[in-house]
């Protein structure tokens, strides 16, 4: 299943901004309003290269005034040249991990972030045109549509380099948006009469939260719910392959019931699914009610005009639900919904990497070994579990941040307070670092190999596993004090295939049970592990719907 239908909103070649290697290096400077502002003081750039990062951003701070040479840095000349590359990013994200999770950059990045505010803007506009009663923005002519359109799908990089332009002259990121959008129709005869029009009625978070929500819903969609669906395919194929080798159980870190290796991998698939598809089933929510969400100015300007209708109307259209009841802001309760949902899998996946590193420990798998790689600078032998490790870091860093996104924003003081914005923008880090986990524990799957030798050994050696089943057919048969003969038998005590022989031997049982006893082994003794695992698909949906 995927989150609520809705029109594709970035065409390939926006996408493609963030994923394909030009051939050439090119600078995109800002407009020319911007130096009348600054002179000499700062100029930005971003550049397509052929190094392994696809967008380098370099600000250059210029400064003229005269430097001794106590005043250098240990960066000499370059000091106030720097550009923004995996060396020098804040965040490793966008740096040594971009190659990882730049899928996610054109939905959760500022330049997603201006992208659908545009988007949502643009509708807006559209849609009053639909309104018979406002005759001031009548229908627009098919061209007049296009031209829109077209600023939306065309959207560029060199785009929002101007809306921040201007919004360095605004201090106000979404009106810059407003201001840039008129500019850009100015010269269109047929919407160069509605400019006025545009942000109609709106507040800022009319605009954001509709933003923030497409963000989510694309970013979601394209690229976190395919991950998730190849890591529980890849887990539902660890399960079906290894359905039949026989493994032992620990349970407080003892030995226990025998198992299957593909049994205990496919609990995983399983919880892995269930959390993926209740994530899929949050409505993403959005408002279109103005200022403190009551439609203020929409009914001075317009009154007959049922305008939460209209709102809802729009919402919807964007693939989105609708929330009627809310103040300036969304409340953003799906959005806690959501990211309680991405921490409950990461939680499942932070168990999975724990366990399949004991069990790499232990010696139940192997890891095969990539030519040049090291795993230690001082011990040569070592083939470290570092995929399954960076996915439990990053698992438990993307759970930090998502907790704090579900525990702040569904609070707002009164009608609405600016604490949300700020957060909003690190939406992106929680996704990102949970992508890169799962991706890790993906990379670290596809090098296991099973040590069958090392199950069988600990298997051969565990036959006080057997006291369970023997102490069970004891009590159907009415043999007395089953369970503590077993414990005296076992308990503190070395037990070994023939003192087992030996004790069921000297049992009254009927013979065909004892006769089954007798031919059980560690190895057997399995229960319906080995169907469990056979059938997992039956138990793990894939299925990727669309809802509303």
């Amino acid at each position: 299943m995927e989150f609520g239908a809705s029109p594709r909103v970035l065409n390939p070649s926006q996408r493609s901004l963030f994923q394909q290697i030009s051939s050439y290096g090119k600078s995109i400077d800002l407009p020319s309003s911007y130096s009348s502002h600054h002179p000499s003081k700062v100029s930005f750039h971003v550049f397509a290269t052929n190094s392994r990062r696809d967008c380098i951003c370099k600000a250059v701070v210029k400064d003229n005034s005269v430097k001794s040479e106590k005043g250098k840095t240990m960066l000499g000349e370059y000091s106030h040249h720097f550009e923004l590359t995996n060396l020098t990013a804040l965040s490793p994200l966008d740096g040594r991990y971009w190659g990882k999770v730049k899928d996610l950059a054109p939905y959760m990045s500022e330049y997603g972030l201006i992208r659908f505010r545009v988007l949502v803007e643009i509708k807006w506009l559209l849609k009053l045109s639909q309104i018979p009663e406002v005759t001031e923005v009548p229908q627009f002519s098919k061209e007049a549509q296009l031209y829109l359109q077209g600023l939306v799908d065309g959207f560029s990089m060199t785009d929002a380099l101007e809306v921040k332009n201007i919004e360095k002259v605004t201090n106000h990121d979404v009106k810059a948006v407003e201001y840039f959008l008129k500019q850009k129709c100015q010269s269109h005869p047929e919407i160069a009469k509605v400019l006025e029009f545009f942000h109609f009625a709106c507040t800022s978070e009319d605009i954001n939260n509709l933003a923030h929500a497409l963000m989510l819903k694309e970013a979601m969609n394209t690229v976190m719910f395919p991950v998730m669906d190849e890591l529980i395919k890849a887990i539902c194929n660890m399960a079906k392959d290894n359905a039949h080798i026989a493994m032992l159980s620990r349970t407080h870190g003892q030995p226990a019931s025998p198992t299957t290796l593909g049994k205990e991998m496919a609990i995983f698939a399983v919880r892995l699914s269930r959390e993926r598809r209740d994530i899929s089933q949050i409505e993403i929510m959005g408002k279109f009610a103005g200022a403190v969400g009551n439609y203020n100015a929409h009914l001075i300007a317009y009154p007959d005009i049922n305008w939460p209708q209209i709102a809802e109307e729009f919402v919807k259209s964007l693939g989105l639900s609708f929330n009627p009841y809310v103040t300036q802001i969304e409340t953003h309760d799906y959005m806690a919904k959501l990211f309680h949902g991405i921490i409950r899998f990461n939680n499942i996946l932070i168990d999975f990497d724990r366990d399949i590193w004991s069990y790499i420990s232990v010696g139940y798998f192997k890891q095969t070994t990539k030519a040049g790689e090291i795993g230690s600078s001082t011990m040569p032998h070592k083939v470290n579990p570092i995929d399954f490790e960076n996915s439990e870091g990053n698992l438990g860093k993307a759970n930090g941040g998502l907790s704090h996104l579900s525990m702040k924003l569904p609070i707002s003081r009164w009608q609405r307070d600016l604490t949300d914005s700020t957060v909003l923008r690190n939406m992106g880090e929680g996704l990102g670092h949970s992508l890169l986990a799962y991706k890790s524990s993906l990379q670290g799957i596809a090098k296991l190999q099973v040590n069958e030798a090392c199950l069988t050994e600990d298997l051969n050696h565990s036959w006080e596993v057997l006291a369970e089943p023997i102490q069970t057919v004891m009590r159907r048969y009415g043999v007395p004090e089953p369970y503590e003969k077993l414990k005296e038998l076992t308990r503190g005590r070395a037990v070994t295939k023939e003192s087992i022989r030996e004790f069921i031997e000297g049992l009254e049982l009927p013979k065909e049970s004892k006769t089954d006893l007798l031919n059980l082994t560690p190895h057997t003794y399995v229960g319906a592990a080995i169907e469990l695992a056979r059938t997992v698909d039956k138990a793990v949906n894939l299925i990727n719907g669309v809802i509303g």
